[in-house]
């Protein structure tokens, strides 16, 4: 049994603004049914005494410590820049006005 139709894949590309025509639209319409298939295969498994989990191990927090430090000094990170306008470092411009 399909899940879905030839139709139905048709429309969701022209949704998404692209073009599947013959052996794609066939090829996309098997592949989202048998997604779909094995979704609500997923969906049949009981999970009604399993805890929701945001992570597969029980980790905490696994990062430094954030604690303040002296930075390098703005003499020697301009030194390192590739372009540099002392006292800056000029990079490229990101804003069109």
């Amino acid at each position: 049994m399909a899940l879905v139709t030839p139709e139905v894949i048709a429309q969701v590309a022209r949704l998404a603004r692209l073009r599947l025509e013959g052996p794609d639209l066939t090829r996309f319409t098997e592949q989202l049914s048998e997604i779909l298939q094995y979704v609500q295969r997923l969906q049949a498994v009981d999970t009604e005494r399993v805890e929701p989990t945001t992570h597969v191990l029980p980790l905490s927090n696994v990062l430094r410590k954030d604690e303040p430090r002296p930075s390098l000094p703005s003499d020697t990170v301009i030194a390192l820049a590739p372009a540099q306008r002392p006292p800056f470092v000029a990079v490229p411009k990101v804003i069109e006005t």
